[in-house]
């Protein structure tokens, strides 16, 4: 994916030098070779992000359930009632 964007960016400044004043070559590079690529490249992206906000979601619930393996009813209800207790003289 990265090689086409290399490529596209190559293009695109060609094009961009042979224009007939630096303010038509910076335009033509931003509006035809950078916002166009960026958008490109992060609507690709989109699925990869997708799959790490999963991963770590999944992360998560894992190490919650590991916590609370080890503790009984009485554990977890001792803490619950310790945070409310510490939220109560916050309060």
């Amino acid at each position: 994916m990265y090689i086409i964007a290399i490529g596209w960016i190559y293009v695109v400044f060609m094009m961009s030098i042979t224009e007939s004043s630096a303010a038509a070559g910076v335009m033509t590079f931003l509006f035809y070779g950078v916002l166009p690529l960026a958008i490109v490249l992060y609507l690709m992206g989109t699925p990869q992000r997708k799959r790490n906000r999963q991963r770590a979601a999944e992360q998560r619930r894992l190490s919650i359930r590991e916590e609370i393996k080890g503790e009984t009813i009485d554990d977890r209800a001792k803490k619950i009632l310790k945070n409310v207790d510490e939220d109560n003289l916050k309060n």
